[in-house]
């Protein structure tokens, strides 16, 4: 009991700076590591050569898919349930996650098995060449099936931030990356399996992952109970999770889309160039990754707050959390575009086309990133307090409404830059209207408050 009061003083009284970190950094250590993973798994395969490197770049999308759906359920319902603790509404609050959790199970069941047996259509879909497609074939059969944990785990990662129990989602994200990283060049190299031995790694880590967050379930550390008897898929629970859920898993549609476009543009000029965008998209991926894992510390704040009516709180927790995620993402950002060619050279095993195509790339993803954290904070707060639609609005420009028309007309026009720097003009694009839509929204806060007010005021 008093762990669970510790967490909603943090979600509803802590300073917003002593709550951002309490809650913020755990998961965003978890996810760091969780990217570097990510890294350190590219660079092993890309010793392999640089048809194994596009096969995992072809494979990440397919990934994305299964992994939104955790997403959808996840996501979805942490905002619910950050506005049903702000309420004080528990018993609903323990049917939500229940509900969430073997939902999202079972839907993520139902597509891996889709997946695998339609898999080789599917990577040719997503730009496989006739040398990437054997390779793809083998990672993907294996690491398709080890989704399933994935699932369960991205799931639960945003149900158990959403009560405020930051650590237990970095112990699980710190514990199955450190696995995969110790695990890749065992499998790869010492055991020989090559290709396979990363997707071994992967679903080990993965369900390591998974049973970190069951023992947090069987030691009752939870404020859900996630009993089978609490599945209750109601419609009004449905509705609450989707509303949230369809556009966070329109976001990761969007980026599988988007991976899959680069992928084949980049079909016509051959493996390094879908070898040097993909090591870009994970090199990328590092920074987004950890800005997601600060900003899952923010989201329950945004939504506890909304939900209790605390708009002052709300509003320092929105500036709080752009001045530290801008300030990173400048770092970072300056970081990749001062040292693009030395950092693309890590994953490239010496080809100098794909380190002509990752520098190029990188060095404009790497000014764009300045940009990223206002653009993120204001996606995940439309989320964090029930606007749905909004929310999907802003989130799907970056890589959706925004991304989609300029990777279709620039490669047209300027070849193979136009693929290079796609992303970059996406962001530009995406911040313009970030901050169209913040200010509309915090015009409707300010609405929100005077009639708060002008309500308790009659009462």
């Amino acid at each position: 009991m008093n762990g669970s009061n510790n967490k909603m003083e943090l979600l509803g009284s802590a300073p917003i700076p002593k709550a951002l970190m309490a809650l913020g950094v755990p998961i965003m250590i978890g996810m760091l590591i969780n990217a570097l993973y990510n890294l350190v798994d590219a660079y092993f395969v890309g010793g392999l050569g640089e048809s194994p490197m596009g096969a995992i770049s072809i494979i990440f999308p397919l990934g994305q898919v299964v992994v939104g759906l955790g997403l959808m359920f996840g996501n979805g319902a942490a905002s619910y349930l950050s506005r049903l603790l702000g309420k004080g509404d528990g018993d609903t609050a323990n049917r939500v996650a229940s509900t969430a959790l073997y939902s999202s199970a079972m839907v993520g069941g139902i597509l891996i098995v889709f997946a695998a047996i339609f898999l080789k259509p599917i990577l040719i879909f997503l730009g496989a060449t006739g040398t990437i497609m054997p390779y793809a074939m083998i990672y993907g059969r294996i690491y398709i099936i080890s989704c399933i944990f994935n699932v369960c785990n991205v799931t639960m990662n945003n149900i158990v931030a959403s009560e405020g129990a930051a650590k237990t989602t970095m112990t699980a994200l710190l514990l199955g990356a450190v696995l995969n990283i110790g695990l890749d060049p065992l499998f790869i190299y010492v055991l020989d399996t090559g290709i396979a031995g990363a997707a071994i790694a992967t679903a080990v880590s993965q369900f390591v992952s998974t049973l970190v967050y069951l023992i947090y379930i069987l030691c009752r550390k939870s404020a859900f109970t996630f009993g089978i008897q609490e599945f209750k898929p109601t419609k009004q629970i449905y509705v609450e999770i989707l509303k949230i859920g369809i556009p966070t898993l329109s976001f990761q549609l969007l980026t599988s889309v988007s991976v899959a476009l680069v992928n084949r543009a980049a079909n016509g000029y051959g493996d390094a160039v879908i070898a040097g965008m993909g090591a870009v998209t994970r090199i990328v991926s590092m920074g987004t990754l950890v800005v997601f894992g600060f900003l899952k510390g923010f989201q329950p704040i945004a939504g506890f707050s909304y939900g209790a009516k605390n708009f002052d709180r709300l509003r320092e927790a929105v500036r709080t959390s752009i001045l530290w995620s801008s300030v990173f993402c400048v770092c970072v950002g300056a970081v990749m575009a001062r040292f693009s060619a030395q950092i693309i050279s890590q994953f490239a095993n010496g080809n100098r086309d794909m380190i002509s195509v990752g520098e190029n790339s990188l060095f404009a993803n790497g000014l764009s990133f300045f940009l990223f954290g206002f653009y993120t904070v204001y996606s995940s707060l439309f989320l964090a307090i029930g606007k749905g639609m909004k929310g999907f609005i802003l989130g799907a420009c970056r890589q959706g409404i925004c991304f989609v028309p300029v990777i279709i007309l620039l490669p047209r026009l300027c070849g193979i830059n136009g693929i290079l720097y796609a992303q970059p003009v996406a962001d530009v694009l995406s911040a313009c209207v970030t901050a169209f839509m913040a200010l509309q929204l915090h015009g409707e806060l300010v609405e929100a408050e005077e009639q708060d007010r002008h309500r308790d005021n009659i009462t």
